[in-house]
């Protein structure tokens, strides 16, 4: 009797993230704020706004993204392009595996601040 095949993982994946960066950042600095002084609580907070603001309806991801990712990516909607594994901070990579297409993370948090993550391809 055939079994049915493990789900395939794919060797690349693509995602869009909106980065919120504090003062415990690897780099807490950005296009957007020379001086990065919030902590790691009121970045989450946040973020969590956003999310729910995504997550009704009331904003597009990538509308958010680009006006208040800490990342350059802003300027692309938060768009990552293609990446592999090895290519981004581990929970950030996970996080984006794991995700579905078209689906949108929980608050990932990495070196570089916290994150949504919302994998395209």
């Amino acid at each position: 009797m055939p079994t049915a095949p493990a789900k395939q993982q794919s060797a690349t994946v693509q995602a869009s993230h909106l980065l919120v960066k504090h003062k415990d950042s690897r780099r807490p600095s950005s296009w957007r704020e020379e001086n990065i002084t919030r902590s790691k609580e009121e970045a989450i907070k946040i973020l969590e706004g956003y999310r729910e603001q995504i997550v009704s309806g009331e904003k597009q991801f990538a509308e958010l993204a680009s006006q208040f990712s800490d990342c350059s990516s802003a300027k692309r909607g938060g768009d990552l392009g293609p990446f592999g594994r090895g290519q981004m901070q581990k929970p950030f990579e996970d996080a984006t595996y794991s995700l579905d297409i078209g689906e949108m993370s929980e608050i990932i948090s990495t070196d570089s601040g916290v994150h949504i993550i919302l994998r395209t391809a």
